[in-house]
């Protein structure tokens, strides 16, 4: 009898070694030019298209390589080891791309995922909005049917890619008269199409070379076939679609938690105090313990998460948990990285000081923290029923 196997396949070691590769030519090297200047990182998208690295999960009759969700999040987080802002920028198109997996048609597919293979493109995915964050119940973009297509109208809020997106996912509510999640529908839309207007880029705190923008659509048509699935299925969409993302944001956060080790870990050699290296004094050396645990804990359930969406099983609960204990990885590592620089940690010279700030957003975007403790804890609460 077999037991659980912690090994990659051959193909999965290529993969990651491509990725560790193109992050330290071509990530590494110009991650602190696009931190400060907050510059879109066109050039190491159109180079990670160009290597393969980009729209993975795209199956292959549509032009992708379709590779599983353990091979995606391989390659996450290797890149996000160089630079999550990087990393969000070229990960966002999984995002949106995952509601057409999760719902589209076959010729929609072939429209919006076939052109993605096919050239360097970006795509965005529109659910937050300036009101409602958490509480997608509470969105207020509307779409009115009018014959053969529909009016959209409505703002969303920190959307990732949104200034250079070819098209938007769109979560709108189609039916005033139904109740929450069945009032909601998506859609597909075209980024040229006529009522977008695109408002400034917002200046972060971290992942600054990231596109988040609000998105305001005023009466942008939408044919009926950019409708995915049934009218009213457009919130079991949108959370589908996370089953498939939110591993990869895990796996960009064990990323950054590892960066944060091994940058830590460097210095703790370098750095000495007291006549020995500060890695020989206890205080440093746990934190360093503390650190690894986590990176090991965040990218075994990491791993375990997409392995079971890759096997067909519901990963819902392995996703929400995975997330939320990289997300907490990601920002411990980040605060004891900084700590173990000291003073230094603090400058913005120091290789750590852009971790603590790009880590804080695993906390937030893709559902809070809090939601995905909520999530996990009414699969607790179904399980254990007397």
């Amino acid at each position: 009898m077999t037991g659980p196997c912690f090994g990659l396949s051959e193909d999965q070691e290529a993969y990651q070694e491509l990725a560790r590769r193109f992050t330290a030519d071509n990530i590494i090297p110009v991650a602190r030019h696009h931190d400060e200047t907050m510059e879109y990182p066109w050039e190491v998208i159109k180079k990670a298209h160009a290597a393969g690295l980009v729209n993975t999960h795209i199956p292959e009759e549509y032009g992708g390589p379709g590779l599983g969700l353990v091979e995606g999040a391989l390659i996450s987080e290797e890149l996000a080891f160089g630079c999550s802002g990087i990393q969000t920028a070229i990960e966002a198109n999984g995002l949106a791309e995952a509601p057409l997996l999760v719902a589209a048609s076959h010729e929609t597919k072939m429209k919006y995922l076939g052109r993605m293979t096919e050239e360097p493109l970006v795509a965005a995915y529109c659910v937050t909005e300036p009101g409602a964050g958490s509480d997608v119940a509470s969105i207020t973009t509307r779409a009115e049917r009018k014959g053969d297509k529909y009016i959209l109208n409505g703002t969303k809020m920190w959307i990732t890619n949104g200034g250079h997106a070819n098209w938007y996912f769109v979560l709108a509510k189609t039916d005033p008269s139904a109740k929450g999640a069945k009032s909601m529908t998506g859609f597909v839309v075209d980024g040229d199409a006529p009522g977008i207007i695109k408002g400034k880029k917002e200046k972060n705190m971290g992942q600054r070379c990231s596109d988040t923008r609000m998105i305001t659509f005023e009466d942008v048509e939408v044919p009926l076939e950019n409708v995915l699935g049934r009218p009213g299925d457009g919130f079991k969409t949108a959370m589908g679609a996370f089953d498939i993302t939110r591993p990869l944001i895990a796996a960009a956060a064990t990323g950054l938690a590892q960066r944060a080790l091994t940058e830590a870990a460097k210095w703790a050699h370098e750095r000495k105090t007291m006549g020995q290296q500060i890695i020989k004094h206890q205080a440093v050396a746990f934190m360093l313990a503390d650190m690894a645990m986590a990176v090991e804990a965040s990218r075994n359930l990491t791993w375990k998460a997409a392995w079971m969406k890759d096997a067909g099983k519901r990963n819902s609960y392995h996703a929400s948990i995975a997330k939320c204990i990289a997300s907490r990885s990601a920002v411990q590592n980040a605060n004891d990285a900084v700590q173990i620089f000291g003073g230094m940690g603090f400058n913005s010279e120091s290789p750590v000081e852009k971790l603590y700030r790009d880590a804080k957003i695993f906390e937030l975007y893709e559902g809070t923290s809090q939601i995905q403790r909520l999530i996990i804890s009414r699969f607790v609460e179904d399980m254990y029923k007397p």
